[in-house]
């Protein structure tokens, strides 16, 4: 099957890096990019797809992506009092328990796949909150999202997460992580064998990785083992680290050593290594303010981050800075990490936070975001094949219109689209040569019913935070709204 893509705007890649082609034409051949050129010079095909005044792109890759419920929409306000939000209290850690059903946990993946598709992701990395789980999660979970994801056509890098520990308040209001070693070993054990099943489905859409959950709530012994495990089968390995100051006040304290030492000495230290969200290195002002040779080190094992820079913002924390980052030669792909899994937000809100930053506008560049979202990701994976449009690259594709009167005058395809667009202006998503989305619909999936399951999965979700959050006892609203209600008469 031939299919020619064409639209007014082509983002394609000439083997040093990307480039617009105007009026462009992009020829699919099964899997793979088979031509990329002007329109008036496009060879037979089968099919057409049109996109007219559209920008097309290679397909996006978000590296820390929401297959959940979000809870960000509950916590990422507040005063300082209510800074500490969503945490489970200790008293909890003893009679925990699944918030969700399996059935409707394995629907909280799906509708979240189903956004990202609308969203114009191609490829994904999921991450899920743990705080609504008895634990972390059961590889059947993980099943269930590979089986739904190979149906709609989405490019998977899946694991399930497991922990040997979890962030809890203590009765006197002082943080701590309270453990269950066990649980963290049957994870790991899980983990194993899911990466073991995938490979063995040859499904050349998903591939196996390991994701444990936050640095913090990992024992060393249990770094060490994921460490051997991702060895023993080549695969990549993406950790949570070095993203707050809890968390390395608290590696420092139990292990005596910051968390990046901790990762170099668990052996997880190399090019296989993803790390969201990078932020407390010792360049940021909250370390040390200063050049210590954190940079140096990531960027010598090869590791790459995954910078989410709208969740970043909205909970207060981002890189110190993505130029600083990038300058030093670091792999830098992005991720959204919370709801909208939108990317084209999340570049506008890096590159309005970098040239703040800088008090420079020179630092807001647009186009090493975009190398972030396409390259970067790539890159972090070992995938060459993804991330560009090239004669011979898979044929993972996102289109978004620009015709819509309120975006406003276009000029730069890129630039208008950040400035005065999102990601809901997708049009297209295609993996591998197959539509996924086509004009925001999905084939055989209910739109409707996926709006109406949310909102119900969401009032459950939101309903059991008072039973194991920590000011469970206090007279307190957990969730103020902006202003209060107006009184009925």
């Amino acid at each position: 099957m031939r299919t020619l893509v064409t639209a007014d705007h082509v983002i394609s890649y000439d083997g040093t890096g990307h480039r617009t082609l105007s009026d462009g034409a992009v020829l699919v051949e099964d899997d793979r990019i088979a031509f990329v050129g002007p329109s008036a010079q496009a060879p037979a095909h089968d099919e057409r797809i049109d996109l007219g005044e559209s920008v097309l792109m290679p397909g996006l890759i978000d590296l820390d992506a929401l297959s959940d419920i979000d809870h960000l929409i509950l916590d990422s306000w507040g005063d300082a009092a209510q800074a500490r939000r969503l945490q489970w209290s200790a008293d909890y850690f003893q009679r925990r328990h699944a918030v969700f059903t399996p059935e409707e946990r394995a629907r909280t993946r799906e509708i979240a796949l189903v956004q990202l598709a609308l969203h114009g992701i191609t490829s994904f990395m999921p991450i899920a909150s743990e705080v609504h789980s008895a634990w972390a999660e059961p590889a059947d979970e993980l099943r269930a999202m590979a089986d739904f994801a190979s149906r709609i056509g989405l490019r998977g890098f899946l694991g399930p997460s497991y922990r040997s520990g979890v962030n809890v308040v203590q009765a006197d209001g002082t943080r701590d992580v309270l453990f269950d070693e066990q649980e963290g070993w049957r994870g790991l054990e899980d983990a194993a064998r899911f990466v073991d099943e995938i490979t063995a489905r040859e499904d050349p859409l998903l591939t196996g990785v390991f994701l444990p959950c936050r640095i913090e709530t990992l024992t060393g012994e249990l770094l060490q083992a994921t460490a051997a495990a991702a060895a023993a089968r080549g695969a990549l390995v993406r950790l949570h680290a070095l993203q707050g100051e809890f968390e390395r006040e608290y590696v420092i304290e139990r292990f005596g050593r910051t968390p990046l030492e901790l990762i170099a000495d668990s052996g997880l230290l190399n090019d296989r290594l993803i790390v969201p969200h990078g932020v407390f290195l010792d360049v940021n002002p909250r370390v040390h303010g200063e050049d210590r040779g954190d940079l140096g080190r990531l960027v010598e094992a090869g590791v790459s981050i995954v910078h989410c820079p709208l969740t970043n913002a909205r909970y207060g924390s981002e890189l110190e800075t993505f130029a600083r980052y990038g300058a030093a030669g670091l792999t830098i792909s992005l991720g959204t990490d919370s709801f909208p899994p939108d990317l084209i937000r999340g570049i506008d809100t890096g590159v309005s936070v970098a040239k703040v930053q800088n008090h420079d506008l020179s630092f807001g560049d647009l186009a090493a975001y975009i190398e972030a979202a396409t390259l970067g990701g790539a890159a972090a994976l070992h995938r060459p094949d993804l991330g560009r449009i090239a004669v011979g690259a898979q044929a993972d594709l996102t289109a978004f219109r620009l015709d819509d009167v309120r975006m406003g005058a276009v000029d730069d395809p890129l630039r208008t689209l950040v400035l005065a667009g999102s990601a809901r202006d997708a049009c297209l998503t295609m993996v591998a040569g197959r539509t996924v989305m086509r004009d925001g619909e999905i084939p055989g999936v209910d739109l409707d019913a996926v709006r109406r399951d949310m909102q119900v999965l969401f009032a459950k979700m939101r309903a059991a935070y008072p039973e194991r959050d920590y000011r469970q006892d206090l007279q307190t609203e957990l969730f103020p709204p902006v202003f209060t209600a107006a009184e009925q008469p």
